[in-house]
Formats: structure tokens, C-alpha cells, sequence
């Protein structure tokens, strides 16, 4: 088998790490410190995480998406998918260089979402577009540093609290629909988003042949609508 190739790397905001891109023939990877967070080869559950939330919407025609982490861009490119032209996906992406590794090397394996005239990319915190605006999201497809867990990005895990998720509860439309990712599910993250006055529904999505943490290769899919 190929050994890995070393492509670029950049540090994690708040000397909290350091992201590797990798490169094995035509299987892209993105590492840090050592732990593979995903690839352009398994990504059926990022795919899933805006198929199914959009399912869930009232309304697709002009809907406005928010999407919380760009990686290798199978979430913004299965939302772009299920949007008219009048819709617009906005992709928040704390680091540069995941933005520009999207651009220049793993943009192909999605579609090159970014290219998409609907796109449109924050560099920075997505919770900098959690605030309440005359025009409300539809949803909310969160897909940051392996859910609640917060493995990369400690500070991350604000968005999972009962303050970060009330935030995105403000930010919906009624009928709209927060949708979270998780490597693992979480009791704790199905209470608060109770709390939070959302409706609560979890999908375990299973794709057989991808690496989890428990081996069981089932992701964790929260599919929250705000009444």
C-alpha cells in the first residue's frame, strides 16, 4: 500500500494543534496530531447531514442554509444539491487553509462547491453567525470537530451548550432545522437541545467499511426543528 504523502499543514487557532492535509493516490486526508478526521472517500453521513435536514424543511425554494465547517465539502455540496437557484449556502470555516485546500486539491471529489454562485464562505468562528437577523436561517448543519466531543477545539464545544444552542434556536425560521453531526452519540447534547425548545430527532447513520472511534462505523445525526 502507498504510504501517505504530506501536502500542507497549518496550526489550529490558540496553539491547539496542528492540521495536516495528506495525499495517498487520489485519497485525500485531513489529520490532526496524528488523528484522521476525514477523507474524500467516506463521507456518506456528511452527505446525509443536508439530505436529511432539508427532508425536514418546509420549503426549499429560496432557503437559506447555514454550515458550520467546510472539511472536504460533502455537506455544502449535498445542500447546494437541494436548493433552487434562489437559495444560498453559507459555509463557515475557521481556518484558511482548509478553504484554500478545498480550492486547490479536494474541491474536485465534492464538485468544487466552492465554485458555486450560491456559496457563500466566512473564514472564521460559525458561531460569529448565530445572532438573531431580520432574515433567519432554515437550518443549521453543524459538522464541527467531531460533534460535542470537541476533540479538536476545545472552544468548540460552546456550541453544544445550553447557551450555543439557544443561539442557533433564535437564529431559525419557525419550521427551521438544526441539524448536528457527532462521531459518538451523546444523552447529555439530546437534554439540552430539549431544553432549548427543539423538537428532537436522532438518526444513527451507519456506512459500512468507514473508520469510527468505536469501530461500529455508525455516525450520530441530531435533527432538531424549532416549533
Amino acid at each position: 500500500m502507498r504510504e501517505w504523502e504530506f501536502i500542507d499543514h497549518s496550526a489550529v487557532p490558540g496553539d491547539e494543534g496542528v492540521i495536516y492535509l495528506s495525499k495517498r493516490g487520489s485519497e485525500y486526508a485531513i489529520h490532526v496530531d496524528g488523528r484522521q478526521l476525514m477523507t474524500n472517500r467516506e463521507h456518506g453521513s456528511e452527505a446525509a447531514l443536508a439530505d436529511l435536514a432539508c427532508d425536514r424543511l418546509d420549503e426549499r425554494a429560496d432557503a437559506r442554509i447555514l454550515v458550520g465547517g467546510l472539511g472536504m465539502g460533502f455537506t455544502l455540496a449535498a445542500a447546494l444539491r437541494r436548493v433552487q437557484d434562489q437559495g444560498q449556502v453559507t459555509v463557515a470555516e475557521l481556518l484558511e487553509s482548509v478553504v484554500r485546500w478545498n480550492r486547490e486539491h479536494v474541491g474536485r471529489a465534492s464538485g468544487h462547491p466552492l465554485r458555486d454562485p450560491r456559496t457563500r464562505v466566512h473564514v472564521g468562528d460559525v458561531a460569529d453567525l448565530l445572532d438573531v437577523r431580520p432574515d433567519p436561517w432554515c437550518a443549521i448543519l453543524l459538522d464541527v470537530d467531531n460533534g460535542p466531543q470537541a476533540l479538536t477545539r476545545p472552544v468548540n464545544a460552546w456550541l453544544y451548550t445550553d447557551e450555543g444552542l439557544r443561539g442557533a434556536f433564535d437564529s431559525l425560521r419557525s419550521g427551521g432545522i438544526l441539524a448536528i453531526w457527532s462521531a459518538h452519540p451523546d444523552d447529555g447534547l439530546t437534554e439540552r437541545l430539549d431544553i432549548a425548545g427543539f423538537d428532537v430527532e436522532i438518526v444513527a447513520f451507519t456506512e459500512e467499511g468507514r473508520e469510527s472511534y468505536d469501530g461500529n462505523s455508525t455516525d450520530t445525526l441530531w435533527f432538531a426543528r424549532r416549533p
